[in-house]
């Protein structure tokens, strides 16, 4: 997925800053209420299919959907909240990366759905998503609508060259020692790593092995947990497969598309958005592809994690909230409707009933004729745990990817590294850090 993290320190520290065009303006009395919504394609794509339901179904209301663009949408968000709001549009489109920072830095900026009746939906989303739009107070300020949990696509036939069996790897440890038969009889990498952070910081995989034990930089009461036994298990581990030689290295611009083009990485960490993006990267590998859960980090442990998930707000200085939060309520605990979004737009249901539809497990010839949706609603159906990102993720973000980059170009001590960053976490946020 494009990086769209690194601006929000920066962004989110701004106090007086010029409003963002085309959005929360009064509109004359007499017609259609107008309703504005910010996000990209193409996830706005589907919006836009269904907004023309919606309207349908009610005429009194008009639902504008405007393809803000990605990472352009950010500042334009982080700009109208700082302006108290001023230029937004009513329905914004927000990253779990943001949220918590919009909910702490701007308080009243996004509308307390609570008082719309979001809270009749609380069960209605995979599990681990509610308390992700929760904010300190108990207010909800946002509905669930994309969720990636991860996944492990992987070459069929490079498997096969090197004799390793995908379904009998259960632990990524096992996975490591698939990775050194597929690197001595195939040439190819068990998976790839910016590991310079060059061009920005790569650390999806590594928060992948924190989610799937529960963990990540901080916990639910805000504690710097980034030197936890989970976050040092998860270091030692991509260490190991370093130190293995069966890391490759994908700085630099389209490395990783070029090695996946020669075959050269049996696997791809990646969440649910890749089942569409990989056969739109590489048509000529249909067929050599498949997909199952992640390897669980320890024997027995979960494999299940939710790496990243999109919501839908509502602005709290939009006088259309009431009409904002119908749409995005039609929009999102429907079941016909949030599918009718997938198809359109490519974004992964949060929606729990959705995953009724026949489309989550049928055929993909693709993927081999394997129902490649399947592995992800079953870890949806497992149930993940509550990521909690907080307002410093962004800070949080850059320190582990430095201490990754120790780890990984100078052979660095996983625990070492992790303790030095969690206290210098800790010292730049005024955080504690976890007992």
């Amino acid at each position: 997925m494009i990086n769209r993290r690194g601006a929000l320190a920066l962004a989110l520290a701004a106090t007086t800053l010029t409003a963002a065009c085309g959005g929360n303006t009064p509109q004359k009395s007499g017609g259609p209420v107008t309703v504005t919504v910010w996000s990209w394609k193409p996830a706005s794509d589907g919006l836009a299919a269904v907004a023309k339901d919606f309207e349908q179904a009610n005429p009194g209301i008009k639902v504008d959907v405007r393809a803000v663009g990605n990472p352009a949408i950010w500042d334009k968000i982080t700009i109208g909240l700082a302006a108290g709001g001023k230029g937004l549009a009513d329905v914004l489109h927000i990253g779990i990366d943001y949220l918590p920072g919009y909910m702490d830095k701007f308080p009243g900026g996004l509308a307390d759905l609570r008082e719309l009746g979001a809270d009749r939906h609380k069960d209605a989303f995979a599990k681990g998503l509610w308390p992700t739009v929760t904010g300190k107070d108990g207010g909800v300020y946002a509905l669930p609508w994309e969720v990636n949990p991860a996944g492990f696509f992987y070459r069929k036939d490079l498997f096969e060259k090197a004799g390793a069996d995908p379904a009998k790897i259960r632990t990524w440890d096992e996975a490591i020692e698939a990775g050194k038969a597929l690197k001595e009889k195939t040439g190819a990498y068990l998976i790839g790593l910016n590991k310079p952070a060059a061009g920005g910081v790569d650390m999806d995989f590594y928060q992948s092995l924190l989610q799937q034990q529960g963990a990540f930089y901080f916990n639910r009461e805000g504690e710097v947990t980034l030197s936890s036994p989970p976050a040092v298990q998860a270091m030692t581990l991509i260490k190991k497969m370093n130190d293995a030689g069966i890391v490759a290295d994908t700085s630099g611009e389209n490395a990783a598309k070029q090695l996946i083009s020669s075959g050269k990485l049996a696997v791809l960490p990646w969440a649910a958005w890749a089942v569409s993006y990989i056969p739109e990267m590489r048509p000529e590998q249909k067929g050599l592809w498949r997909v199952m859960q992640p390897p669980a980090v320890t024997a027995g442990g979960k494999r299940a994690a939710i790496v990243n998930s999109t919501h839908l707000a509502v602005a709290g200085a939009s006088p259309r909230r009431a009409e904002a939060y119908k749409f995005i309520e039609y929009a999102l605990t429907r079941p016909g409707v949030v599918n009718k979004a997938f198809r359109e737009g490519g974004v992964f249901p949060a929606l729990t009933a959705a995953h009724a539809d026949p489309a989550f497990t049928a055929a993909q010839p693709y993927f081999g004729g394997q129902p490649a949706l399947k592995p992800f609603t079953d870890a949806l159906a497992e149930g993940a745990d509550a990521t909690y990102y907080s307002g410093d993720y962004a800070r949080a973000l850059k320190i582990a990817g430095d201490a990754q980059t120790k780890v990984l170009l100078k052979g660095a001590d996983p625990a070492a590294a992790l303790t030095e960053a969690a206290t210098l976490l800790a010292q730049q946020t005024n955080r504690k850090l976890a007992g």
